[in-house]
């Protein structure tokens, strides 16, 4: 059995078929780990999401802002922004199945027998790993907990509070949760969030940092793969710690990782959309 880590798939599922056809994923023995942001800003939002539910048994997930975004815009979608490319997920026939799905997968995945965590922004260096996990998991409570789903969804929009606090509670506890897990790039050494800045690791704001660059990190001692930071290109020269968004929805590449070798796989689109495939160790 091989697992792989893919980044950002935004939409993008024909990168993703000829990565996987490289290296021959067999979905009966394979596992595939996906970093979320599974959708939206690419052109075949709804075809990945089948996909990807045709394969369910062989994924594990975690969610990304983006996919955060879609299930609001199902249970309200005057959400929608004029970029989204979400509506043809919110007319299909088989939405409810799909977001269901969804709506059920994780912010946060650890495998104790490889020491890996899988997260889609990062975890705040204020938090141990087993932090991490419990607080990751009451936000996967509200989501799948009908009576609390509109009201997570309705209310996880915003930049504040900046900074966690255990005296948090309710949707302002929520919030911050999830903004660290899905939205984070810099935060200060105490974890105070800067959710304005975008760019590479030379744009951080005085006073902040990404949030793997801090030396007391309470997490160093895990493997992180993490996506959502573009910008970076895959470049992270941080030990133990994998970006895998290499920017494919916005004409770069799509990465595949193979979690036990180390072996990473890009796949470049061609101007006529032709996916060129290559290999790197």
């Amino acid at each position: 059995m091989a697992v792989y880590a893919v980044g950002d798939l935004q939409g993008c599922l024909q990168p993703l078929k000829c990565l996987l056809e490289r290296v021959a994923f067999d979905p009966a023995v394979d596992r595939l780990w996906l970093v979320g942001d599974l959708v939206n800003r690419g052109p075949e939002s709804l075809e990945t999401l089948r996909f990807l539910y045709g394969i369910r048994e062989s994924l594990v997930c975690v969610l990304g802002n983006h996919d955060l975004h879609l299930l609001a815009t199902w249970h309200n979608v005057e959400r929608l922004k004029k970029s989204d490319t979400l509506r043809e997920i919110l007319d299909a026939p088989d939405a409810d199945q799909l977001l269901d799905w969804l709506r059920r997968q994780k912010l946060l995945h650890y495998d104790e027998q490889r020491g890996v965590a899988m997260v889609h922004a990062g975890i705040p260096p204020q938090w141990t790993l087993g932090r991490a996990l419990e607080l990751a998991s009451e936000v996967e409570n509200a989501l799948r907990d009908e009576t609390r789903l509109r009201l997570y969804l309705d209310g996880m929009y915003g930049n504040e509070p900046n900074k966690w606090s255990k005296q948090l509670s309710g949707v302002e506890r929520l919030r911050v949760i999830t903004n660290y897990f899905t939205r984070m790039r810099f935060c200060s050494a105490e974890g105070k969030l800067d959710l304005k800045s975008k760019e590479g690791l030379d744009s951080a704001p005085n006073g902040y940092k990404p949030w793997f660059a801090h030396k007391g990190r309470r997490s160093r001692h895990v493997k992180i793969i993490f996506g959502h930071w573009a910008a970076l290109e895959g470049r992270c020269d941080e030990p133990g710690v994998i970006a895998l968004d290499t920017g494919c929805v916005w004409g770069n590449a799509m990465t595949l990782y193979n979690v036990d070798s180390g072996e990473f796989h890009r796949c470049d689109c061609a101007e006529d959309g032709t996916p060129r495939i290559g290999a790197t160790h």
